[in-house]
């Protein structure tokens, strides 16, 4: 099971779209920590949205959409 998610920050309202095998929480936990210099320059974040994918493939699609032009509307 893979879960595509969107975290949005508190800071800035700067929005992070990714996708994982964890959960969506645990992978918003993460952010929070500063898992990487982007997380850790614009944390705090919340979760704003989620969905889960049977497949790997198909979540990265899915990803790839959210972040394309139109999946940004």
């Amino acid at each position: 099971m893979y879960t595509v998610y969107i975290n949005k920050s508190l800071k800035n309202g700067k929005k992070y779209v990714g996708y994982t095998s964890k959960s969506a929480t645990e992978r918003l936990v993460e952010h929070n920590r500063g898992c990487n210099k982007w997380a850790r320059e614009n944390k705090p974040f919340i979760l704003i949205y989620s969905e889960s994918h049977q497949t790997k493939e198909g979540a990265m699609a899915r990803e790839k959409f959210l972040k394309s032009g139109q999946g940004r509307k």
